[in-house]
């Protein structure tokens, strides 16, 4: 099961990577047309630097530092993850800093990793819905290779300061990926502290970013 959310979520996360504003300039003020824009601007990317990536896969957490992290609301998904108990007001200051730190690596690395399945899937995105009183909507696309069944996302995307949209959360059949997060992590905050969250988090972005397949194996840099 495990294995099988991962596949889900890598397939979605590669939807909704920006490329960067300087070449393409995304309309941050309609939800549904900057899911879509920088989900197929990216793609063009990535395919444009297929052989750099396969050269040195360490490219992807690259990109996704300097061109994913402006339309992520990483800080609000950072404290969603510590769940609805957290103490805040308890909490040693520095330490929650690092943790918004560490959690912004983590969430490039998670990024990075996920570009790492991508082998020209095809994405449809659902037409665009009113949202001009909303304050969060679901932009809802498919994810389609040809050869495996379609895979159902959405994407949560808030209204933060200014009428500016970004995403926070991605869902993949109906699974959650922020409160995948949360319950990965609930407990060990719990019992453990933040402290632990961060050291693991830390141990997750030391790992390097390697090609794979939608199988699980590793793929070679020539078949990238």
């Amino acid at each position: 099961m495990k294995a099988k959310l991962g596949v889900l979520f890598t397939l979605m996360l590669m939807v909704i990577l920006p490329v960067s504003a300087q070449e393409n300039a995304v309309n941050t003020k309609n939800p549904y047309e900057m899911v879509e824009q920088v989900g197929n601007q990216t793609f063009e990317r990535i395919k444009a630097s297929k052989q750099q990536i396969a050269e040195n896969p360490e490219i992807l957490r690259d990109i996704m530092e300097e061109e994913l992290l402006p339309y992520i609301d990483y800080r609000y998904s950072a404290f969603k993850v510590l769940g609805k108990h957290f103490n805040f007001k308890k909490a040693d200051q520095d330490v929650l800093i690092e943790y918004i730190r560490v959690f912004r690596q983590y969430l490039v690395t998670s990024y990075a990793d996920a570009l790492s399945y991508y082998d020209d899937q095809e994405v449809l995105f659902a037409p665009s819905g009113d949202f001009e009183d909303d304050k969060s909507v679901t932009v809802r696309a498919i994810i389609r290779d040809g050869k495996r069944p379609d895979i159902n996302v959405a994407f949560k995307v808030r209204n933060t300061k200014g009428d500016e949209w970004k995403a926070y959360d991605m869902v993949a059949e109906g699974i959650s990926m922020l409160q995948n997060e949360v319950k990965q992590y609930e407990q060990i905050i719990r019992t453990e502290g933040i402290e632990k969250v961060i050291e693991l988090m830390r141990q997750r972005i030391a790992k390097p970013i390697e090609l794979k397949s939608l199988d699980g194996s590793k793929r070679q840099g020539n078949e990238a």
